[in-house]
């Protein structure tokens, strides 16, 4: 797709954020549009940092798969295991493989399937939402909506309780798991969890519609999110990601990561293991979308290339990444 046609997407949808593509790491399009901070009139540029919501998910599924690797977890660990007596909902036969396929049916504090909108607030006191452990009660008190294994259900919880899961199991803290095992050895230097009270210049505000004015989803989110979403990040990071990815540095199952477990044909998808997976081809596929931010990068490993836009709107990225694959 054309410059002039992107822009021209971009302008007639009020996009706010950056549309990036390169092929084996070499930039054939990368612009910025819209603000990074409305207040002060701060514009985004190729390099501002954004949340990428549920994009973090692959982050948090390549945690685990490392401490898999190390025989500190195992696929077929329950989560009764290391949850003891917390989450007595979440039935006993419930493994970190069906928390990472979404097959686990247990019970999601942000139920997708629920009628709501995303300016509706989910999760309460957000500001005392800073660890794993402080998310216990909120991931309480969900009944099991069908047995381990029975089919696919998208499940935002199920990825807080991988992140509570692999705490347990190593002894160290999600975010430190994530910077260490991931964020680290495939050279994102960009990358991180910022509480969304406290977020540096560089990083886009993400806003939302209320009221008739544009406000921040600074209420809407946890202040430091853990498992399901939380990371902000850069376009090029991106980029240094996938490419880090299927080279091996991060895991060496990548294989066995990105292999489809499920079809998902109300999304024209297939997932793997935190990945989401283009129905027909080797395309790997990271989606974010919550209040405030909206994301989707595409790696096809057979070209190199790699197609990412992200927003500090919602749903923002749509259609921009829709016309993208034009």
């Amino acid at each position: 797709m054309a410059q002039g046609e992107i822009d021209k997407v971009a302008e007639e949808t009020g996009f706010s954020g950056v549309v990036w593509i390169d092929h084996a790491g070499e930039v054939e399009f990368a612009r910025a549009y819209g603000a990074a901070n409305r207040t002060y009139g701060v514009p985004n540029s190729v390099d501002t940092r954004f949340g990428i919501a549920s994009g973090s998910k692959g982050f948090t599924a390549l945690s685990v798969i490392s401490l898999v690797r190390d025989g500190v977890l195992e696929l077929g660990t329950t989560a009764r295991s290391l949850l003891g007596k917390d989450l007595p909902l979440i039935a006993d036969d419930v493994t970190v493989e069906h928390l990472l396929t979404h097959t686990s049916g247990i019970g999601d504090y942000l139920d997708e399937d629920a009628d709501t909108e995303i300016t509706d607030y989910f999760v309460g006191a957000a500001h005392e939402l800073t660890t794993t452990e402080a998310f216990l009660p909120l991931l309480d008190g969900h009944p099991t909506k069908f047995p381990a294994g029975e089919r696919f259900a998208y499940c935002n919880g199920g990825f807080v309780v991988l992140a509570l899961l692999a705490e347990r199991a190593s002894g160290v803290g999600y975010h430190d798991l994530v910077r260490e095992r991931v964020l680290r050895p495939a050279g994102m230097t960009r990358t991180d969890f910022f509480r969304s009270d406290e977020l540096p210049a560089d990083v886009a505000v993400g806003y939302l519609p209320l009221d008739g004015v544009d406000r921040s989803n600074v209420f809407h989110l946890p202040v430091l999110a853990t498992g399901d979403g939380g990371i902000h990040t850069t376009a090029a990071d991106i980029s240094t990601f996938w490419r880090a990815l299927f080279a091996g540095d991060i895991v060496d199952s990548v294989d066995e990561v990105l292999r489809p477990r499920r079809d998902v044909p109300e999304e024209s998808m297939r997932y793997g293991l935190g990945f989401w997976l283009h129905e027909t081809s080797d395309t790997a596929i990271l989606i974010g979308y919550d209040a405030g931010a909206s994301f989707k990068s595409t790696h096809d490993p057979r070209t190199g290339t790699t197609r990412t836009v992200l927003s500090n709107t919602s749903p923002g990225a749509w259609p921009v990444a829709r016309a993208l694959t034009r």
